[in-house]
């Protein structure tokens, strides 16, 4: 195998070719920048923060695929990643999350101490959650507090605490995850029937549609309460109402429980994240001005 396949091979492994998940990861993370920074953050701070989610974005998705090596292979949409495929071996894999996590605590240490002790629960939460689908019924809610992780500690790095606020931030990011990981669930539900693993898709049952109804108005509702103690105007709860219309697009588009549409609808979730920032930061501008 050649250098170039090789790296080729780590670049899938680590989902490079797939945005979509450094996005999601993104979002809430570059909320909480904003908020945090009351609409002017450090720039420096903020460079570091998006590094490391594309850093540990790429670890938890190396740590994934180890973790699914011998569940991979007979899933008809991950068969051919990397592991599962036998172009990169588990000790290779392991080696690589440990490079991309040491870079990303590299990344952190001008940062205060706080930041620093928060950077070992991000650690733990990365490397811990490809597991929890063996046991816990609702994996994905897991998966929040992993992808929102960078909420508290965005406010650890510029205010040295975490208020209520970031937890709520968090607590809005978890169901959000929810919604949008039981639409990417939906799309393997057969496949997970037969291997056995957990996941919402499979928890909910008949009523996944109604769970992701309600986890979508449950992270508006907890952004609404944010925006309301921070009092937010027409520029913050516009961007929830136009994200907002991107749920009730997505309910449309898995209504029927196709697959295709719902690994379309997982995908556009990018959009809903996009549409809160779009608020946040409108906001802060026109408070500018």
């Amino acid at each position: 195998m050649t250098l170039t396949e090789r790296f080729s091979h780590y670049k899938k492994l680590m989902r490079l070719d797939k945005p979509i998940g450094i996005l999601l990861l993104l979002w809430p993370t570059l909320w909480a920048q904003w908020l945090a920074g009351n609409g002017r953050p450090d720039w420096l701070i903020l460079w570091i923060f998006v590094m490391g989610v594309v850093l540990m974005r790429s670890a938890g998705c190396v740590i994934n695929d180890y973790a699914d090596r011998d569940i991979d292979p007979y899933v008809a949409r991950t068969r051919e990643r990397p592991l599962a495929a036998g172009k990169v071996s588990p000790k290779e894999a392991l080696l690589l999350a440990a490079g991309l996590s040491l870079l990303a605590f590299l990344l952190i240490l001008p940062l205060n101490t706080l930041v620093l002790k928060l950077s070992f629960v991000a650690l733990f939460l990365a490397a811990s959650y490809p597991f929890t689908k063996r046991f816990f019924a609702i994996p994905q809610a897991y998966l929040g507090i992993a992808f929102g992780f960078g909420i508290p500690m965005s406010y650890a790095a510029l205010w040295g605490e975490i208020p209520v606020e970031a937890w709520v931030l968090l607590a809005a990011n978890v169901f959000w995850a929810v919604a949008y990981d039981t639409q990417y669930a939906m799309v393997d539900r057969a496949d997970d029937l037969k291997i056995g693993i957990k996941t919402s898709a499979i928890t909910f049952g008949r009523f996944d549609l109604a769970a992701i109804a309600v986890c979508y108005a449950a992270t508006l509702g907890l952004l609404s309460w944010v925006g309301l103690q921070r009092e937010m105007g027409g520029a913050f709860f516009g961007g929830l109402a136009v994200a907002a219309a991107i749920a009730l697009y997505h309910m449309k588009l898995i209504r029927l429980r196709d697959p295709q549409q719902c690994f379309r609808a997982f995908l556009h979730n990018t959009w809903f994240g996009a549409a809160v920032f779009g608020g946040i930061a409108l906001e802060f501008l026109l408070r500018a001005f």
